[in-house]
């Protein structure tokens, strides 16, 4: 009897415990909050203009950061009709950018850039189309943002990426949710409605930051 008198105060001390840790995260650190992951990697890099473009282009702004490319069958009409979404949703905020970079720079020269962003309706003039050295590139979206990107004989386009959208404040820093957990989720799924209607909520409350 004792031993089951002693698991049962263990269990209401564990669950009490719980509780208890919840409600100290929920005082300090809320859903409406954005998790600063760390500064975003620097970049330099030619955009669809022939211009060099750096990070420190950026700085004063918040933006959304992708891996794409220009004849991409898969994933990228989908990424490109959401990011045509934030551009209609901030198009008057001057503090609003995006940074495409292809990842299929051997094609998507400044003037292939140039006509695919004007075939998809590119109007901002903070919205670069970004390209430069192919290994310089991929360290940046597998090293320096942990985004996957790679080149693929096998899959439809010849590449493949992840989709993924990193959401970056005025001040350079990788911001994001977390989920029920607390836990951060590091990047929004730049194919999924759901999502993207999570980082307008969120590009709306760093632009007021």
């Amino acid at each position: 009897m004792k031993d089951k008198a002693y698991i049962g105060v263990a269990f209401v001390v564990l669950i009490f415990g719980i509780w208890t840790v919840k409600e100290v995260k929920s005082r300090y650190f809320t859903k409406a909050d954005l998790y600063e992951i760390g500064p975003a990697p620097k970049f330099k890099l030619t955009n669809q203009n022939g211009k060099t473009i750096t990070n420190n282009d950026y700085l004063g702004k918040v933006y959304v950061l992708e891996f794409f490319f220009s004849t991409c069958p898969t994933i990228c009409p989908k990424m490109n009709a959401n990011m045509l979404q934030l551009q209609d949703a901030f198009y008057n905020e001057k503090q609003f950018g995006i940074a495409s970079i292809t990842i299929n720079p051997e094609n998507d020269t400044p003037q292939v850039l140039k006509e695919h962003a004007e075939m998809l309706g590119v109007k901002i003039p903070n919205w670069n189309m970004l390209t430069g050295d192919k290994n310089y590139i991929y360290d940046l979206a597998n090293k320096g943002f942990k985004i996957y990107a790679d080149q693929n004989n096998k899959a439809l386009g010849g590449f493949e990426h992840s989709g993924l959208f990193a959401l970056i404040d005025k001040n350079g820093t990788i911001r994001c949710r977390t989920d029920e957990f607390n836990n951060p989720i590091l990047y929004y799924d730049g194919t999924e409605t759901e999502s993207v209607k999570m980082l307008k909520e969120d590009i709306k409350k760093l632009l007021k930051e």
